[in-house]
């Protein structure tokens, strides 16, 4: 096994695990959760801030207010589907009602004419709530479903292995392709681009929810496991697991970051580099090595652990932000080489965090009876990192006097908002990403189930 391993780029079944083009099947739902999260999460702010009129501070409370229903929603909806998949036997369902997130997406690209600064705000927050919903339909069922395969500690990295770079292959699909057709800066633009991309994420939806069928001879048959009729029960449940908390809490800040990161983007490219074309570019640079690493950190698992690899690509993470911080001086070339980096390290930040929470489950149930309670509470753990690392970028913002302007118009900005617009890129991710290293010290249950 080790040495097809060693060979080979593309992770080796067992003779006992799915196989490759079912995962592949499965993982194919990625590519429209990729581009759900980097469209928004790349261009909604800069939309509100450069092309709607709208403050950095009603921007961002635009994009955090929504998401705050997702603390409440992904729980339930991760108890609805344990209640489903124990009177159905599966948990697909709630997947083909979030196919509809498509119209949200269009929704909330396509503003009235009429509209800009807090009405154009309110505009794309009712959408981004609808989406938020939809999303959650999609997502909490879909990320349980490594928890309820009968495979082994190294075939869940395995299965994750592929999920996480097909995910990478629509993040960085949409985080080039969606920038690039946006360019003109024009509304218009806007729509259109989200019009391609709902295409896009209807698609490898409904191949995704066959692929999940696929997959039921790896799941148990009965599921003997009391499951939690409600919010409470299964936010409850889930918590109390001292292992599962520090994981939550450190990937709550590692989401902060990157989400952080993805907003930043347009504003490093155009206001550091003056050229927010080059926002496509630094995506590319970050998102393509990260296609490319996921096997190799699947390598690293099987050798150190999952525990040891975060914990190695938390720490590049900070470095490469901090070096960022002096990416003029360096220049295009080296800063475009430290992001690359910055994308390997993303790579082992969702791959190995990811598929320690079937690790989780599977100690706490074997028969994965409370698996989406625990899905529920990360997927809403990964939706409040989405909102407050915007959030938190337009805050820096603000502070530093950021001015907002239209489409078409150019703002000359102050220092103050120069540097401000920096730090929030480099400084303040690297100190949150610290945080988020000293939680996951605390989780010790890798040691234990790795052999």
């Amino acid at each position: 096994m080790t040495t097809l391993i060693d060979q080979s780029p593309v992770p080796v079944a067992e003779p006992d695990a799915p196989s490759s083009p079912k995962l592949l099947a499965y993982a194919t739902g990625s590519v429209g959760m990729g581009v759900w999260v980097t469209v928004p999460g790349l261009l909604l702010l800069y939309f509100l801030t450069d092309v709607l009129a709208v403050t950095p501070w009603i921007a961002g409370l635009a994009l955090l207010l929504p998401k705050a229903l997702d603390v409440i929603v992904h729980p339930w909806f991760g108890a609805v589907s344990d209640r489903q998949r124990r009177r159905y036997g599966h948990r697909r369902h709630m997947m083909w009602i979030g196919l509809f997130l498509t119209v949200a997406l269009v929704g909330m690209f396509s503003v009235p004419a009429s509209l800009s600064g807090l009405g154009a705000a309110v505009w794309v927050g009712v959408f981004y709530i609808f989406g938020n919903l939809l999303f959650a339909s999609f997502q909490v069922p879909y990320l349980t479903t490594p928890s309820d395969l009968n495979v082994s500690y190294y075939q869940r990295t395995r299965v994750m292995t592929y999920r996480m770079v097909v995910l990478t292959v629509g993040l960085l699909g949409a985080g080039v392709a969606a920038p690039a057709l946006v360019r003109s800066g024009e509304r218009g633009d806007y729509t259109t681009m989200a019009m391609l991309l709902s295409i896009v994420m209807l698609i490898s939806g409904v191949v995704a929810i066959i692929g999940i069928k696929r997959l039921g001879a790896w799941m148990p048959e009965t599921v003997e496991g009391t499951y939690h009729p409600g919010f409470k029960e299964g936010v409850s449940v889930a918590l109390r697991d001292r292992q599962f908390r520090m994981l939550v809490l450190s990937y709550l800040f590692t989401g902060t970051v990157t989400h952080l990161f993805m907003a930043g983007v347009p504003y490093y490219a155009r206001y550091v580099f003056d050229n927010v074309g080059l926002t496509a570019a630094f995506m590319g640079a970050f998102l393509a090595p990260a296609i490319l690493a996921s096997p190799v950190w699947l390598r690293v698992s099987k050798r150190i652990g999952k525990q040891r690899g975060l914990l190695i690509s938390q720490s590049m993470f900070i470095a490469g932000s901090l070096l960022l911080a002096v990416g003029p001086m360096l220049g295009l070339a080296l800063t475009i080489l430290i992001v690359a980096t910055l994308g390997v390290a993303f790579a082992g930040l969702q791959l190995f965090a990811f598929s320690m929470v079937p690790d989780v489950v599977r100690s706490a149930s074997a028969d994965g009876s409370k698996a989406a309670s625990y899905t529920g509470v990360w997927t809403a753990t990964e939706a409040t990192g989405t909102a407050i690392g915007p959030y938190v970028y337009s805050a820096v913002l603000a502070i530093g006097g950021f001015a907002a302007s239209a489409a078409g118009q150019d703002v000359v900005q102050s220092g103050s908002a120069m540097t401000a617009l920096v730090i929030g890129f480099t400084v303040v991710p690297a100190v949150l990403m610290v945080i988020a290293m000293t939680f996951q010290r605390r989780y010790t249950l890798d040691a234990t189930v790795r052999h």
